[in-house]
């Protein structure tokens, strides 16, 4: 409402208010929640495949050797598996444990990893040494925080000025599509080849033929975009500051549910691929076993949402979830297993 109402009454001028306090307040809120030490590292996009694909362009070499884990989500798998089709991307993957030795003895230009895998929920936990692999002139290191930002803590503080960071408002941080943000260690990256001219908002006033790039994170801008997410954005992360509801509470919150869970009804024949060991934690169960589709659909059926991938269904446990909603999730489960 109100992104509606100040176009309304700004018209053009919205984007005055838009790329002025709207913007510095969501990156003011990222910055906060990643303990990144300059909010202006920061940029917004509809989505993170954007960043990525200009994360790419942004390499001179040719073919880019990325290295990746065997585990990253469909948009940035199928993207890749299409630049090696075309010849741009020669791609390695290795398994999260497996990763950081990888990276250690191989040749890249790009390391790219979710900090929590979105099929498995494992949590790559070696950010500090992979970032010390990072070099201006490569290799870059990439973290994808899609299942982590607002779902465990995390402090970027001791290596935000070598890794980049990618990750959105549409699960956990509760503020839907269109706000999805890039971190850019200063120094990386500072010509996308893949642009457009919000890029340029400093250099406007550049003769006609020169490429100028804003000087920090907006050199990672596109075009014209639909900035109601970050008004979202910003309303939802003002809405749980007032309620207190950091991370670290509503983990705490989640926590509980899922041990309770696993006390109420163990999913016999399953594996528990991602185990409650007392570290930090996904915000779902990943249970892996033969009959994952089967139990998807019959929980589907008593209208209980889950999702499946293969033969891992994935039970989530969320804010507004509490104990009465977990026994009756193992009631259901305990009938149709």
């Amino acid at each position: 409402m109100a992104a509606w109402q100040e176009a309304a009454e700004l018209a053009d001028h919205k984007w005055d208010k838009i790329m002025g306090p709207v913007w510095s307040e969501a990156q003011q809120h990222v910055a906060d929640e990643l303990k990144l030490p300059d909010p202006a590292t920061l940029c917004f996009a509809p989505n993170t495949h954007d960043f990525i694909v200009r994360l790419l362009s942004a390499i001179p070499a040719r073919p880019t050797k990325v290295l990746a884990t065997d585990g990253e989500f469909h948009s940035f798998r199928r993207q890749m598996t299409r630049w090696v089709e075309s010849g741009e991307v020669v791609l390695e993957t290795a398994s999260p444990d497996e990763l950081l030795k990888a990276a250690r003895t191989g040749d890249y230009d790009l390391i790219f990893a979710s900090h929590v895998l979105f099929n498995s929920g494992a949590i790559v936990s070696e950010l500090n040494q992979l970032a010390a692999l990072s070099k201006p002139e490569g290799p870059w290191v990439a973290i994808d925080g899609y299942h982590g930002f607002m779902a465990i803590e995390t402090d970027l503080s001791q290596i935000a000025d070598r890794v980049f960071y990618l990750s959105g408002g549409y699960k956990y941080a509760m503020a839907g599509e269109g706000a999805c943000f890039l971190h850019s260690p200063p120094g990386y990256a500072e010509r996308p080849a893949v642009t457009g001219w919000y890029a340029a908002f400093d250099d406007l006033a550049l003769p006609p033929g020169d490429v100028g790039y804003a000087p920090d994170g907006r050199r990672f801008l596109g075009s014209t975009f639909d900035p109601s997410g970050l008004y979202r954005f910003n309303a939802v992360q003002e809405m749980l500051e007032s309620e207190g509801l950091t991370t670290a509470v509503i983990s705490e919150h989640v926590s509980a549910l899922q041990a309770q869970f696993m006390d109420e009804h163990p999913m016999a024949g399953f594996e528990l691929l991602n185990p409650l060991d007392g570290h930090q934690h996904a915000r779902f169960l990943a249970f892996q076993g033969e009959k994952a589709s089967v139990l998807h659909d019959r929980l589907a059926d008593q209208n209980v949402v889950t999702d499946v991938r293969g033969d891992v269904l994935r039970i989530g446990f969320a804010l507004y979830h509490d104990r009465e909603d977990v026994e009756r999730l193992a009631k259901i489960i305990g009938r149709v297993i």
